[in-house]
């Protein structure tokens, strides 16, 4: 299992430095958003995570692992020795073999998955591959999300709500439920949320909506696989600097201050995240279930 070198020794850096601590410039994508055009690069662990063979033999499959807090996901799961299965969307193909990339190079299994959440057949067979090809499933990552600016509510078209909807609410439904079958006591469920749930902008609003019900979600399904001894949680992200910031449709001004209000100053980098979902995957988090755990750069749920 290869491994990178850390970046900064065993000494603690500054978090208010560690990373890009300026605003980001004037820079626009089509949704889904992809991660070569994005500037700076975005840190996904690369050069820095280091496993430790936590979750070794364990397989596990992360919604919209492409690039992201996914592609940092399943970088850190791949070098703590899990097999590990992606989804993403057929634009995203260059990402999600880039993914893929480094998780075969740390040693590991890895399947890109592609096809759309919102097919209902596909978030639900993606359980089925993934258990064909890496011989079952302990750890699931919802992870896939879509958001747009909007400009005010009455300007919102159901078109559009039904997408933020179908992709961050039903897609983890239809999922979810194919795959608790397959997960066996001491499997971990792991949502990513978001800030949002909790400190909802009005340009998010519907996104936020979703968030909000997937915090529902997390706590409720934890009392119902508990006595199964499958453990959910939940991740919350802050401002992270991922494709789905430059697709949002942000103007340059709102680039510019992107990350800018946290306690921290700046922006988190997906690499940031890694470490939270490998704590919950863990045995270090036994004890933990219906949890959400907040990466915002100080900025309070």
């Amino acid at each position: 299992m290869t491994t990178s070198e850390p970046t900064d020794g065993a000494a603690p850096t500054d978090p208010t430095e560690k990373h890009h601590s300026e605003g980001f410039s004037s820079q626009e994508q089509e949704q889904p958003g992809l991660t070569e055009p994005m500037q700076p690069d975005p840190d996904h662990g690369e050069r820095s995570y280091r496993g430790a063979l936590r979750l070794s033999g364990r397989r596990a499959l992360i919604t919209g692992g492409d690039s992201g807090i996914g592609r940092a996901v399943a970088i850190a799961f791949a070098r703590e020795g899990a097999d590990v299965a992606i989804t993403h969307l057929p634009e995203e193909q260059e990402d999600a073999d880039e993914t893929v990339r480094w998780i075969t190079e740390a040693g590991s299994k890895g399947l890109a998955l592609e096809g759309d959440l919102r097919d209902e057949g596909f978030a639900t067979d993606i359980v089925d591959r993934t258990v064909s090809e890496l011989g079952g499933l302990d750890i699931l990552v919802l992870n896939a999300a879509y958001q747009k600016d909007r400009d005010g509510v009455d300007k919102l078209e159901t078109a559009e709500f039904d997408r933020v909807f179908r992709t961050n609410i039903y897609a983890q439904l239809f999922t979810a439920r194919a795959a608790i079958p397959h997960l066996q006591p001491g499997s971990s469920l792991i949502v990513t949320t978001s800030i949002q749930a909790f400190n909802p902008s009005p340009g998010l609003i519907d996104y936020a909506m979703t968030k909000a019900a997937q915090v529902a979600f997390v706590k409720a399904l934890a009392q119902d696989l508990g006595s199964k001894g499958v453990r959910v949680n939940g991740v919350a992200p802050g401002p992270i600097w991922t494709p789905l910031i430059p697709a949002t449709g942000w103007d340059a001004e709102r680039l510019e201050t992107f990350g800018q209000d946290t306690p921290l100053g700046r922006a988190g980098q997906p690499a940031e995240l890694a470490g939270a979902y490998v704590y919950l995957a863990s045995e270090d988090a036994s004890f933990v279930s219906g949890a959400i755990l907040p990466v915002t750069g100080g900025k309070g749920l």
